[in-house]
């Protein structure tokens, strides 16, 4: 290294060449020292007694005589969970001791992430961070819209109305990605629109503002989890085949729910292109089983043993049978290896498939633009809600079709009444 002007090595001459340097401790934004700052906490909470989880490596857990404990780190942001209040204390108090740590008390804001708790249950939403990006982009004042995109697009590749400067399209992107985390209903939107970042035109910029025009008129809307919610797993899967116009690829979306309460789901095209309908179906199911057998091994890491079969419900009858069908047919024998990893823990019992109208199929709000109708009504059964909304105000279209959605949610809960009482 060249040392630097004016700075002489007692016992060493700069005629003998450039020197190196040997760090005793890594430095702050060296490209080791997330790495080294990773491996010193977990090896601190370690020696306290926290394990590891193997199914996700940021979280740490403690169950002892004193109650159990789980702590959830992000980079060198922390959340301490608790049903012993000694506990926290005296973990918090173990990190200062270790580590320099400013304690911000009760959470109630999190990596933009605002949360509210009531004996109801938690909600968390993004609204603040929501009034940034329209604020970004001029659009506070802008004129709300019903549905994030629009039904009858056809957005594609295009050579013409080039943008540009491509770098604001990016960066309203990379910030409605972000977003997803407490907004499942622009999911499939900035899906879609994620796909043109390379060479994005006025059309599709149009369209990422439509999306921003849809958050305007509910600013506060987020993820709410009830504190009375069983804890069975319930996931819904589908698939649009042949959705993509350019590669003719199928798109997968599902949704898993615990209870009532909404805590993973997916919208993504498929790597490989699909034969049928069914085929796509099948593939998206076989997705949705690899993400509700890991939220089963995440739940172990919280005490919590999930004995009964996990539902997996799916519009398509030909994807349930081959799900249950061991047999290789003409029109199945291609499809990949992985693929049939659903087959076993069918056969296992870990999941029952169920077929449900597509009506009713939650997943659809993944996978394609939907009517105003259709996607306000598929929305309010997914334990979506907005606590600003007396402060945001409501449209008069809006009212209605919520007397709408109860009337549909209502005639929905009878039919499943039926099936349970059936099937017990």
């Amino acid at each position: 290294m060249d040392l630097p002007p004016g700075y002489v090595a007692q016992g060493e001459s700069q005629q003998q060449g450039k020197l190196v340097c040997k760090l005793h401790k890594s430095l702050y934004g060296l490209k080791q020292a997330s790495r080294q700052w990773n491996s010193k906490f977990t090896a601190a909470l370690l020696s306290i007694g926290f394990y590891q989880s193997k199914s996700d490596y940021s979280l740490f857990t403690k169950n002892d005589q004193h109650g159990f404990t789980a702590l959830l780190v992000y980079v060198d942001d922390i959340i301490v969970g608790s049903n012993n209040l000694v506990t926290i204390k005296s973990v918090k108090e173990f990190l200062h001791s270790q580590f320099k740590i400013k304690d911000l008390g009760i959470l109630k804001f999190f990596l933009g992430i605002e949360v509210a708790r009531t004996a109801a249950g938690i909600h968390m939403c993004q609204r603040k961070y929501t009034l940034e990006i329209l604020d970004g982009a001029g659009l506070l004042g802008c004129k709300p819209a019903c549905t994030p995109i629009e039904s009858n697009h056809k957005l594609a590749h295009s050579s013409t109305d080039m943008l540009t400067d491509v770098t604001s399209y990016r960066r309203l992107i990379g910030r409605l990605i972000y977003l997803t985390i407490s907004r499942p209903d622009i999911t499939y939107a900035v899906s879609v629109l994620s796909q043109f970042m390379d060479k994005p035109t006025q059309i599709h910029l149009h369209h990422a503002h439509r999306v921003l025009r849809y958050l305007k008129g509910s600013i506060g809307q987020g993820l709410f989890f009830s504190a009375s919610s069983s804890l069975h797993l319930k996931a819904y899967s589908d698939s649009d085949w042949a959705a993509c116009p350019e590669t003719r690829r199928s798109v997968t979306g599902f949704c898993v729910f615990l209870g009532d309460s909404l805590v993973s789901w997916k919208s993504k095209k498929q790597a490989t292109i699909s034969r049928s309908s069914a085929e796509a179906e099948y593939r998206a199911l076989a997705y949705t089983c690899c993400e509700v057998v890991w939220l089963i091994t995440l739940l172990k890491d919280f005490n919590i043993q999930h004995k009964q079969p996990a539902l997996l419900y799916c519009d398509n009858q030909a994807a349930i049978h081959l799900t249950k069908n061991p047999i290789f047919h003409e029109r199945t024998k291609h499809i990949e290896i992985d693929c049939h990893f659903i087959r076993e823990r069918v056969a296992a019992g870990v999941i029952v498939p169920v077929h449900v109208s597509s009506k009713f199929q939650l997943a659809d709000i993944f996978i394609k633009a939907l009517s105003t109708a259709q996607f306000q009504f598929l929305l309010s059964k997914m334990g979506i809600l907005n606590i600003y909304a007396h402060l945001e105000g409501e449209s008069q279209q809006r009212k209605n079709q919520a007397s709408t959605n109860e009337k549909l949610l209502h005639t929905h809960s009878n039919k499943t009444e039926k099936y349970s009482s059936s099937s017990a």
